[in-house]
């Protein structure tokens, strides 16, 4: 039955549906309006043109078979043109619209991984507006936004998720820090290289200064001394040297006992593994030159 008041007045963000013997008649747009009962007028009710807010929590599986929650915020508003379809077509517009989505969000997600589905969310959501758009045009309702508003996976999925994140961090890790430690290698390797070929030179340096030390040392002694071969001379400084070695040896052995072949045999064959060793390197010298 209808309103027998026979004034109302509507709010501005109202529109009123009036109604002359139980049919519709026209709509009162807001302001205060009066109505003839005698001419079976009256008031039926009144729509909100705000727009209005529902908050639908789907659960739904992707392609790669996880369940996941999504919430979807739908905001919507009355047409004022056709305010009649939506005040008489749809008894309870909020069932429809979440069935609507569950509908779409059901048939569109299915075909997507769960990693494509958080890249595309707004592409599911366009996918809604538009299919909730043709459907509830034809009711008076316009679909203002569709907004994705989460995406919650299963926990264990979410725990399987971090637990891929970090391992693929750990494994970049170890990737740069087995390049710092190759770097470091590597360094080191050519600086014990560089070690080696500047003791080299030093030795070499060394060993071609003694040469030439005792060659000096032979020359002189034969001119100051008449009557003496360079070979005396030889036996002479080879002999020191030998005692000189063996005198250092004691000094700095740190109570070790060191045995050494002693006698003018093996005095007589040190200084011939010298003098040959002597012609070996001078021989070296002038092939080099």
């Amino acid at each position: 039955m209808g309103n027998l008041c026979c004034m109302a007045c509507v709010d501005q963000a109202s529109i009123g549906v009036v109604e002359r013997w139980g049919r519709f008649d026209k709509m009162a747009q807001p302001g205060f309006h009066f109505f003839n009962p005698l001419a079976g007028e009256c008031l039926a009710g009144l729509l909100s043109t705000r727009i209005s807010s529902l908050d639908v929590r789907i659960e739904t599986k992707t392609k790669d078979n996880v369940f996941v929650q999504m919430l979807c915020s739908i905001q919507y508003r009355v047409i004022k043109e056709n305010a009649d379809d939506a005040f008489y077509e749809l008894q309870n517009p909020k069932e429809q619209i979440q069935a609507f989505v569950f509908d779409v969000v059901r048939a569109h997600v299915p075909r997507m991984t769960l990693d494509e589905l958080f890249e595309q969310k707004g592409d599911v959501a366009k996918t809604v507006l538009e299919e909730l758009e043709k459907v509830m045009g034809a009711y008076g309702y316009n679909i203002e936004h569709i907004l994705m508003v989460d995406i919650i996976p299963d926990a264990s999925v979410r725990k399987a998720m971090n637990e891929i994140n970090a391992a693929q961090r750990l494994q970049l890790a170890n990737v740069y820090k087995g390049e710092a430690e190759k770097i470091l290698q590597v360094k080191k390797a050519e600086a014990e290289a560089e070690a080696k070929y500047l003791g080299g030179v030093g030795v070499a340096k060394q060993r071609q200064a003694i040469t030439d030390g005792l060659r000096e040392n032979i020359l002189n002694f034969s001119n100051k001394v008449d009557g003496t071969s360079a070979k005396e001379v030889m036996d002479l400084i080879m002999v020191t040297q030998y005692f000189d070695t063996i005198k250092d040896l004691g000094n700095s052995s740190k109570n070790t006992t060191v045995f050494i072949p002693h006698g003018p045999g093996h005095v007589r064959d040190i200084g011939s593994q010298i003098r040959n060793g002597m012609m070996e390197a001078g021989s070296a010298q002038l092939n080099v030159e």
